[in-house]
């Protein structure tokens, strides 16, 4: 009973999709009723590259549905430029005319046809049958016909050469190039003659300069604002300068350690080489290490720095006027903390 069952399933299916596939198949035939297919070009000989318009006027009954002939459908040797969709228009006798039109060209010379187009229609009963339209014959001629020239290509002409004069270039060239020279050399000149301004040199003994920094630097306040470190920077700054100028030597560009064996190997009062090491040392702390000092303690390094200066001075003046002795005898007497002149006739 199964087995029956199958096999009358089965058959159903089969005649279903045979059935289907019928419906789907489309047969050529040379004529159908009520259908008329026209074909027409307006050139029958062309030259090559000139444009043809092919045309293809289907009437047919209004009981038909029409297929669109193919955009791309095979048209043998020549191209399709341009194509103009339907134009549909319904006759008085209820029939239906379509026109399709296809811009074509070719460029090769020669007889040639333009093949069959097939045209698709569905009929009421949803069978598909198609007509082939018409083949049209198209004579391409060459555009050397009559001419003298053959159709061989020939080689290419020698370039033309246009003599230009470049002398007046030359010229004008030459006058920019040494222009522009002279205006170079002449910004060169100028900007060479052009001296920076030099700041003003003070005449003042290196003593008198040392102790307006130190005044100046007293009103900063910078203590009082706990800039403990700009301070120490400032007052040691103030102690080389003042070196600088009475040792006569370079000691702002040096570290400390540098300077230090400098001024160790000049003439200096006794102790005096011991109270600049505890003073400088002392600043790098605050300055490098990031130390913050005791304001006592920077307020005495304010002093030593003006008794440092001040020692030096009457050291220097001692020695560069020794004519001063005979009247009067300078004692100076050096220590660590503090310092004192005596007089005695």
């Amino acid at each position: 009973m199964r087995t029956k069952l199958f096999y009358i399933f089965f058959l159903i299916g089969f005649l279903t999709v045979s059935a289907a596939k019928a419906k789907n198949t489309v047969d050529t035939v040379s004529s159908l009723k009520g259908i008329e297919v026209k074909t027409s070009v307006d050139k029958a000989e062309i030259y090559i590259g000139d444009l043809i318009n092919y045309k293809i006027t289907i009437t047919y009954d209004s009981t038909y549905q029409l297929v669109p002939p193919p955009l791309g459908a095979n048209l043998g040797a020549f191209d399709v430029k341009d194509y103009k969709p339907d134009v549909i228009t319904r006759l008085p006798d209820g029939r239906i005319k379509s026109e399709n039109t296809f811009i074509l060209n070719t460029f090769t010379t020669g007889d040639y046809i333009i093949p069959p187009i097939p045209i698709v229609f569905i009929l009421p009963d949803s069978s598909k049958k198609a007509l082939l339209s018409e083949s049209v014959p198209i004579k391409v001629k060459s555009l050397l016909i009559g001419t003298n020239d053959s159709t061989d290509v020939k080689p290419l002409k020698p370039q033309y050469e246009f003599k230009r004069n470049l002398t007046p270039y030359y010229i004008w060239g030459g006058v920019i190039l040494l222009l522009l020279i002279v205006i170079a050399v002449f910004i060169w000149l100028k900007v060479k003659r052009k001296k920076e301004p030099e700041e003003p040199v003070d005449l003042r003994p290196a003593w008198e300069i040392a102790f307006e920094k130190l005044v100046l630097l007293n009103q900063k306040e910078l203590l009082s604002k706990e800039e403990y470190k700009l301070y120490y920077i400032e007052l040691s700054e103030i102690l080389r300068a003042y070196l600088e100028k009475m040792l006569e030597i370079n000691v702002l560009d040096m570290t400390t350690e540098e300077f230090l064996s400098v001024i160790k190997e000049n003439h200096l009062p006794d102790g005096f080489y011991d109270r600049i090491e505890l003073f400088l040392t002392h600043a790098d702390l605050v300055k490098f290490a990031k130390y913050i000092p005791d304001i006592k303690r920077a307020e005495n390094d304010f002093e030593e720095v003006h008794t440092i200066i001040e020692l030096l001075r009457a050291d220097y003046e001692q020695r560069m006027h020794p004519e001063v002795n005979i009247h009067n005898n300078i004692n100076i007497d050096i220590d660590n903390d503090t310092s004192k002149e005596t007089v005695s006739s």
